[in-house]
């Protein structure tokens, strides 16, 4: 055998084995869903997104925990803030807009942040307010610098609705009520499960 064909005998061996493991490393990736966290389908043309992931759907419970108030009939119902098992709260509930006009997603509501407002329209703003601990939570990011929480927000339509999520770090297992705040919402209480 040549030297010649030795070696591309072994580039081929070695491509082989790339493509084996590459293909190894994707089945990996597309492995077990997580169980859904979200609430039904969206009614606006909005996307939903979680770092360029869609959100989770699932059944809508019947009433909210809360109801936030915000500016030109935008409201957030709030339907459950749900401890994780890795140390989160996952806040979701449901953005509507009551009013008869277009209502534009304000950007405040991604909050001030820079690392967060690259991102675009989010609800990165948002946080949690422990005031028995004397802790405010913020809406956790990747290690890219996005919120964990619903993104992409520009407009909904006259009676649209979108569902949300945003995700913070768990206060202590012994803080069962917080305060959910967003700017240009008023704030209310939530319970946590």
């Amino acid at each position: 055998m040549s030297v010649r064909y030795a070696k591309k005998a072994g580039r081929g061996l070695v491509a082989t084995a790339m493509t084996a493991g590459l293909l190894i490393g994707l089945a990996g990736c597309g492995g077990e869903e997580k169980p859904s966290q979200g609430m039904g389908t969206a009614t606006s043309a909005a996307p939903q997104k979680n770092g360029g992931n869609a959100q989770p759907q699932s059944e809508e419970p019947a009433e909210p925990i809360a109801v936030l108030k915000g500016q030109e009939g935008l409201e957030l119902a709030v339907f459950s803030a749900k401890r994780d098992q890795g140390g989160f709260v996952t806040v979701s509930g449901r953005l509507s807009n009551t009013a008869g006009d277009t209502a534009i997603i304000p950007a405040q509501l991604g909050g001030n942040e820079t690392e967060i407002i690259k991102h675009g329209n989010s609800l990165g703003g948002a946080t949690l307010v422990d005031s028995i601990g004397k802790k405010r939570y913020y809406v956790l990011r990747d290690t890219d610098g996005r919120p964990l929480t619903t993104t992409d927000l520009s407009s909904l339509a006259p009676g649209a609705k979108t569902n949300v999520f945003m995700q913070f770090p768990a206060p202590p297992p012994t803080t069962t009520a917080v305060s959910l705040q967003l700017p240009t919402f008023d704030p209310a209480t939530i319970k946590i499960s």
